[in-house]
């Protein structure tokens, strides 16, 4: 009777402790929960904060999740009106530096982990290439094409990422596209895909992942060109925002036949500077040792690695930083 009472009472202990702190209990120096918005309803980044969520709550402590965005995210951690969030990497690199779509340095977030890569696409019309003598980017810019562009909706990290290789990388904005006889629209994945195929379009581009069948869509419908992203422009986004070059490889869409270079960048999750360094340490720890079991419902997390955790160029956790470190 009396183990049976030991057994009962220890459950009991286990259970409190789970509840009120993860699998393991919060340390004194640690909140008892943290916060943890992602992205809109229904969309992926959603779907994959409430996972992550879950995962640490059975593994380290209690995370509870909701709707967000990239760039509010950001603010909030910075705030402290979250503690952890979903956002992309030039995006924690604009704020740092207080550049648009903010308006004054973000000081409170850094860092946790890019988590999986982001291509910028710049799709064009195969007929439309053809006839203007369009090898990439920078020619739509130097022969001041009148173009018929689309991004996706202002406040999306795509046409933050569009708008910033215009200006940044060649000096022109949405309005100069317009002076040449040009247009600028903003559509959703599917209707930029639509308007392109119907030839409403002539160039539809957006940030997504290695792998979008948003593209094999379009793809199967019109031929079309995947332009690459001039170096010089490449370069200024680095400087300025942090992000990369990644090469789209042949062997994903058919009408990639050699690599395209293009600005690479990643969704992160983004932390509070203020959160313990022990506590974002085995924060880190347990997403990489889930990893897998993440990336069983969302293959783009089986791309998290040491070597492309950390950033340089943003601000990061010194937590997230040492544990990256350690695996390298």
């Amino acid at each position: 009777m009396k183990a049976r009472k030991c057994c009962v009472i220890l459950m009991a202990v286990f259970l409190v402790a789970f509840a009120t702190g993860g699998a393991f209990g919060a340390k004194e120096n640690w909140p008892a929960q943290l916060r943890f918005p992602s992205g809109p309803p229904g969309g992926t980044w959603f779907a994959l904060g409430g996972a992550i969520a879950d995962m640490w709550t059975k593994s380290v402590i209690q995370v509870t999740s909701g709707s967000g965005g990239g760039v509010s995210n950001v603010v909030n951690a910075g705030r402290g009106e979250a503690d952890l969030g979903l956002s992309t990497t030039s995006m924690l690199g604009a704020a740092a530096k207080g550049l648009d779509p903010f308006k004054e340095p973000v000081e409170g977030t850094a860092l946790f982990a890019n988590i999986y890569r982001q291509y910028t696409y710049f799709i064009m019309r195969k007929d439309y290439a053809d006839k203007n003598g369009v090898k990439s980017v920078k020619d739509i810019v130097a022969k001041k094409l009148p173009i018929r562009f689309a991004t996706l909706k202002p406040g999306t990290s795509s046409e933050f990422s569009i708008r910033s290789i215009f200006e940044k990388g060649f000096g022109v904005g949405w309005n100069d596209i317009k002076s040449w006889g040009g247009s600028v629209s903003f559509a959703s994945y599917s209707d930029g895909a639509d308007l392109l195929a119907d030839n409403h379009l002539d160039c539809f581009a957006f940030q997504v992942s290695r792998v979008a069948s948003v593209i094999m869509d379009i793809e199967s419908r019109v031929d079309v060109v995947l332009l690459p992203v001039d170096k010089e422009a490449r370069d200024a986004m680095a400087e300025v925002y942090g992000t990369t070059t990644f090469d789209i490889e042949p062997g994903v869409y058919k009408s990639v036949t050699e690599p395209v270079p293009t600005v690479g960048d990643y969704t992160c999750i983004v932390v509070a500077k203020a959160l313990p360094e022990d506590l974002v340490y085995e924060l880190s720890k347990a997403l990489w040792e889930h990893k897998d079991e993440l990336g069983e419902a969302f293959v783009d997390m089986k791309e998290l690695n040491p070597k492309e955790a950390i950033s340089e160029g943003v601000p990061v956790h010194p937590g997230a930083a040492k544990f990256w470190s350690e695996l390298r």
